[in-house]
């Protein structure tokens, strides 16, 4: 049997577009085949939908699927956030850590995303901290989910690579008590990025502060850190945007942990 827009259960797995169900269910949607193969290489697909055409395309990655249900190319659609799909949507189980338990396996880096409210930004931040050798990535305060599509796809796979952990914005002194020093992402920062990689600071286990692009660091997140951290412009480019300091914070980071 191959599924329609109407059947029940391509119905059920399209309302995981909203938040609201995603909270309600546990559950998201992951599309295409890289999202799918990482999601099985985690364990946490319930169900794979695809077409006839994509499933024949990816028979490895149908193979490993506990279920599989064909749909139409109109189903398929119903199901895809973008606006070529690639064949492939996934049910999966969301992956959530406490932070008790991500900070006790003792990591070395570690990023906060802290009231990130663009999922394109959040699903960037996820994929540089997994590049950079992070094991959790924190959605601090009023933030993304990080389960939304557009994040989803915009980590290329790293969402399922490294702990997620969603917490209240008053995280610093837990960090801290776990022996991470914290380094708060700032235009205005005291303290240059250079002069911690050539002083050893960044040797230290770290966690980083991100703040959204629109409104940089809450105020009480900026005072509580052990530093503020400005990365140097040599141009003359106003600032950089969110993705790209956390790229250079995360691997200067990196960099001298090895």
């Amino acid at each position: 049997m191959t599924f329609s827009p109407r059947t029940p259960r391509v119905v059920a797995a399209r309302r995981l577009q909203r938040r609201r169900d995603r909270d309600q269910t546990g559950r998201f949607l992951a599309e295409g085949p890289q999202a799918v193969r990482s999601a099985l290489t985690a364990g946490v697909v319930l169900e794979l939908f695809g077409t006839d055409a994509a499933l024949t395309r990816h028979a490895d990655l149908a193979a490993q699927a506990p279920v599989v249900s064909p749909v139409t190319d109109e189903g398929l659609a119903a199901l895809a956030e973008t606006v070529q799909p690639q064949g492939l949507v996934a049910v999966c189980e969301q992956m959530d850590v406490s932070l008790t338990e991500a900070l006790a396996k003792a990591p070395r880096l570690v990023a906060v995303a802290a009231e990130i409210r663009d999922p394109g930004n959040a699903g960037t931040v996820l994929r540089t901290a997994d590049a950079a050798g992070a094991v959790a990535v924190l959605f601090a305060g009023d933030a993304v989910d990080p389960y939304n599509g557009k994040c989803v796809r915009a980590s290329a796979g790293s969402l399922f690579n490294v702990d997620v952990v969603r917490t209240p914005l008053h995280v610093v002194d837990e960090l801290r008590d776990f022996g991470l020093q914290v380094l708060a992402t700032t235009g205005s920062g005291d303290t240059d990025l250079d002069d911690l990689l050539d002083d050893g600071t960044l040797a230290r286990p770290t966690a980083w502060l991100f703040g959204s692009e629109a409104h940089g660091l809450p105020e009480e997140l900026l005072k509580a850190a052990d530093k503020r951290v400005r990365v140097p412009i040599y141009g003359g480019a106003e600032s950089l945007n969110l993705a790209a300091a956390a790229a250079i914070c995360l691997y200067a980071s990196a960099r001298a942990h090895r």
